[in-house]
């Protein structure tokens, strides 16, 4: 059901990408998985780079952001070894808006990913969340979420 909602919306999920540093990018304890920070790559490149009330509009932070969780959701394929149908909800996400200090529209940005979880898992897409500034993330990207999910 997953696999076909992501195909109706024309996402194809892409190989989970590799960590960039020392850490794994999906821990499985128990029942819930915690999905590392995922930033917005898309075909190798960056989806937007640059400060949210600076050089990068809202409207591209919430692709960005869209774009993380597009990510988010190939790391759970990867470590529930391709069944995104064990996925029981996703639990909350925190989204990490690089922003001007003047900047006070975290929440719209991150709404690009918090949408993109209900579009695709509906009730289990509602989630708890948090969105907040900062002053640089990795890479120069615009946007970083990370996600807990509980799983079966």
């Amino acid at each position: 059901m997953i696999d076909a909602k992501l195909k109706e919306l024309g996402i194809e999920l892409p190989d989970a990408p590799a960590p960039a540093a020392n850490y794994v990018p999906a821990v499985l304890s128990g029942n819930m998985l915690y999905i590392s920070g995922q930033i917005p790559v898309k075909d190798g490149a960056m989806v937007a780079t640059g400060h949210l009330g600076g050089d990068v509009t809202v409207e591209q932070g919430q692709a960005a952001a869209r774009q993380c969780a597009i990510n988010i959701l190939a790391q759970v394929k990867t470590a529930l070894e391709g069944d995104l149908e064990r996925i029981v909800r996703c639990v909350k996400l925190t989204g990490f808006v690089s922003c001007t200090p003047e900047f006070t529209q975290h929440p719209q940005v991150i709404n690009g990913a918090s949408d993109l979880m209900v579009e695709v898992l509906g009730d289990r897409g509602r989630h708890a969340r948090a969105a907040v500034g900062m002053a640089a993330l990795p890479l120069g990207v615009a946007v970083e979420v990370d996600a807990i999910f509980e799983v079966a």
